[in-house]
């Protein structure tokens, strides 16, 4: 029989003071700064402090409307308000599980009401793929 092990926290596979945009910042810039840091989904704060999230996909699903300069339009206008949020002690089975059940693409991760990781399916992956060799091995 096998011993069973301690379900990891969130914070032991996201990704640690991610890079967030302002709520007053262009889609230009935000498109800016996903591609030089090779990322896919931006925490939007205001007055530091988490109204939204901005996902690549948001971007270009406001971009295909018709009038929409990315240099004008506000990341407001396209981001996600509501994002699913975690603690940094959440374990992650629950929070993949939320993720799945509601298809969201990431969790921002929130300590004391400010924005700490980014949790993203690609974290997810790199979790599982982790835990399949510790436990297979």
């Amino acid at each position: 029989m096998s011993k069973q092990r301690e379900i990891p926290p969130v914070r032991k596979f996201m990704t640690p003071a991610p890079h967030t945009i302002g709520v007053e910042q262009t889609m230009d810039h935000a498109h800016h700064v996903m591609r030089e840091f090779r990322i896919r989904h931006l925490p939007v704060l205001h007055a530091q402090r988490l109204v939204g999230v901005l996902s690549d996909g948001d971007l270009h699903l406001v971009e295909t409307l018709r009038d929409v300069d990315p240099k004008k339009v506000t990341v407001e206008e396209a981001m996600t308000l509501d994002p699913y949020t975690v603690g940094p002690d959440m374990p992650i089975d629950q929070v993949v599980a939320e993720m799945a059940r509601h298809k969201y693409g990431s969790a921002v991760v929130i300590d004391n009401h400010h924005v700490v990781g980014m949790f993203t399916t690609v974290d997810a992956c790199r979790a599982f793929a982790e835990m399949l060799t510790t436990h297979l091995t």
